[in-house]
């Protein structure tokens, strides 16, 4: 059985006074919700402050991105994995939308950085998803499944099973449009599908994929009736404690 993934993305926002001012009142609201695994992914400057404040609770902490270097070494700018997982998070997100598109990462970079992050210990959220263009040209699971190829290329079944992957459709992050249920589905079932042919069976059904893109409390519940569907990676919708808890206590909707 796999077990529900909730993981809020909260990407350039939050200071480390107000990451901690939502984690004071976003704790007690899950505190019983041990349906799922819940996972915060809060700016790097507040990664230490979060992880201390949530220590010994129910919550995970990501990093939102993570080199492709192992390091130490003269990466300027970059935070190796090991570093990451010194600062107190267990996860890490990997070839988000935004990466892709903004600061120039490419399938072999994502690769790359996966191997980096198990490598270190840390659990992989791969990101993958097509552009509108790509889903009105008939491309979107050609594209998808370029992006799980590439992205885990070369990996063992054991490393593999280690990795959990992200659907998100880019023409619905931070749209208000979300995929129909079952137009996510079809994606879901169509991603289990690739990872069944390069991994096996066994990998396949144990891997968590996530739902992203315009995750709500209002449609939350129906996405994860899906079969395909183990949890979501949610964005501008867990920057505030209650929506956000409101989507990982989604089984109270039902």
């Amino acid at each position: 059985m796999r077990k529900p993934i909730i993981a809020g993305n909260w990407k350039m926002y939050k200071t480390i006074a107000e990451a901690l001012e939502f984690v004071q009142a976003f704790r007690p609201l899950v505190v019983a919700s041990t349906h799922c695994e819940i996972v915060i992914a809060p700016p790097f400057t507040a990664i230490k402050s979060v992880a201390a404040r949530l220590d010994g609770s129910n919550i995970d902490i990501a990093a939102q991105d993570v080199a492709a270097e192992p390091g130490p070494g003269a990466f300027t700018g970059e935070v190796s994995a090991s570093m990451i997982k010194d600062a107190g998070a267990r996860w890490t997100i990997i070839g988000h939308s935004e990466r892709r598109q903004f600061y120039g990462e490419t399938d072999d970079s994502v690769n790359a950085r996966i191997r980096a992050a198990l490598v270190a210990g840390l659990s992989p959220i791969l990101c993958v998803g097509e552009r509108l263009e790509d889903r009105d040209a008939g491309r979107a699971e050609e594209v998808v499944e370029a992006q799980l190829s590439a992205g885990m290329r070369n990996l063992t079944a054991s490393e593999a099973s280690r990795i959990i992957i992200a659907y998100e459709p880019v023409w619905a992050i931070g749209t208000g449009r979300t995929a129909t249920p079952e137009t996510a589905q079809q994606m879901h079932a169509f991603i289990r599908s690739g990872i069944r042919r390069m991994f096996g069976e066994g990998v396949a059904e144990e891997t968590r994929l996530l739902y992203g893109g315009s995750v709500k409390p209002d449609n939350i519940a129906t996405l994860m009736s899906q079969p395909d569907i183990d949890g979501a990676l949610v964005g501008g919708a867990s920057l505030e404690a209650g929506s956000f808890a409101s989507i990982v206590n989604y089984k109270e909707k039902r």
